[in-house]
């Protein structure tokens, strides 16, 4: 069975998986400090923790019989790249207002 994978938008739509991943902003945590910050089961949170590291935002390394968890780049890129779209859709209609409006001044 292959794991169910989200896109990043499906990642952080979940109000749990993006305090997790304010908390990792702070510095790397186990997956048991992070089920703490939570009123879930600690499987509930595993699962949190999986569809992360699937989707890129996380890495997960093992030391000693701990498994911590870091905030990554990579899953990050697509929002970044989604909202960037955007800021030069947006940049590009205020120039063209901007170029209109002055013609009209004039």
């Amino acid at each position: 069975m292959t794991p169910q994978t989200f896109d990043a938008f499906q990642v952080i739509a979940d109000p749990s998986r993006r305090q997790m991943m304010q908390l990792l902003s702070k510095d790397s945590m186990t997956i048991n400090a992070l089920a703490e910050n939570f009123d879930m089961s600690r499987p509930a949170v595993s699962k949190h923790i999986k569809i992360m590291y699937n989707a890129g935002f996380i890495t997960i390394t093992d030391i000693g019989r701990e498994r911590h968890c870091t905030l990554k780049k990579d899953g990050f890129d697509e929002l970044q790249n989604f909202i960037n779209y955007f800021d030069q859709f947006w940049a590009g209609k205020l120039k063209k207002l901007e170029t209109l409006l002055n013609n009209k001044a004039k």
